[in-house]
């Protein structure tokens, strides 16, 4: 199903009422599928640099938030905002200009199997510069050494492992100067060692360019490792939101039954 996107007039730019250095933020953000109620009322907000997890069991409404900022989805009651730029029922030019300042990786990675990995990654410097081919296959070049990929740069996506295709996908994702990266699911599928690698590589891409992100996955290790802030999703609404060692010590009792896997804790009774 495509997208409703209303074409009508940009909303108001305003937002951040809380805090000037929340860079990304729902209020009340309501989200129904039919009968099926996903979000009840969802508020958070991101200050600029931080990253912010949003951890939850599948199904919880954590991958529809994130498609809310670039307009993939559009919430039914509630105010999402890039910025001071309110995106929910912006028209397309301003969506376009959104998504130009957001990076999006997908769980799938989303690379395109009929190009190499080089000219995946050149794809949103294409788009956006005009540069000439020495350049761009300079920059390419660099993009590809940060996230450890140059010596795949002539491969084409179906030769590459799953942990591959992420960090190609981060790679492109860079290309494009973003502000903001958002992350869905990024670790899904991938074995303990390569997770931790993802892991570490948010962090780093976090501390080298300064980008606002959200980080969205079950998968507690990289969520511990790559997130500045927690925020625990459970039946559409936001059971809790906290520093990462504060969430991770936590004895909220939905906190503590995802942490733990679903087993009770010591000297708990099961029902």
């Amino acid at each position: 199903m495509s997208p409703r996107v209303p074409e009508q007039a940009p909303p108001t730019r305003r937002g951040r009422e809380d805090d000037p250095e929340v860079m990304l933020r729902l209020a009340d953000v309501h989200l129904a599928f039919g009968t099926k109620k996903v979000l009840r009322g969802v508020t958070l907000g991101v200050r600029k640099g931080q990253t912010q997890v949003i951890l939850g069991a599948s199904g919880s409404g954590k991958s529809v938030s994130l498609k809310m900022f670039v307009g993939l989805i559009q919430p039914d009651k509630g105010e999402v905002f890039v910025g001071d730029q309110r995106v929910d029922g912006a028209r397309s030019d301003v969506l376009y200009a959104v998504r130009g300042r957001v990076g999006f990786v997908f769980q799938s990675s989303a690379l395109i199997n009929w190009l190499t990995v080089a000219e995946n990654v050149a794809l949103p410097l294409r788009e956006h510069n005009q540069l000439d081919p020495a350049e761009l296959d300079r920059r390419v070049d660099d993009f590809l050494e940060k996230v450890h990929m140059l010596p795949s740069k002539k491969q084409m996506p179906g030769e590459l492992s799953g942990g591959q295709k992420r960090r190609v996908a981060l790679a492109r994702a860079l290309a494009s100067e973003p502000e903001v990266l958002l992350y869905d699911e990024p670790t899904a599928g991938l074995d303990p060692v390569m997770t931790t690698n993802i892991a570490e590589l948010i962090r780093q891409v976090q501390r080298e360019f300064g980008v606002t992100s959200i980080l969205v996955t079950h998968d507690l290790p990289c969520a511990f490792e790559a997130g500045d802030r927690i925020a625990m999703l459970e039946k559409g609404r936001i059971v809790l939101e906290a520093p990462t060692e504060e969430f991770r010590n936590s004895d909220h009792p939905v906190v503590r039954n995802f942490l733990s896997g679903g087993r009770p804790a010591a000297g708990e009774r099961t029902k």
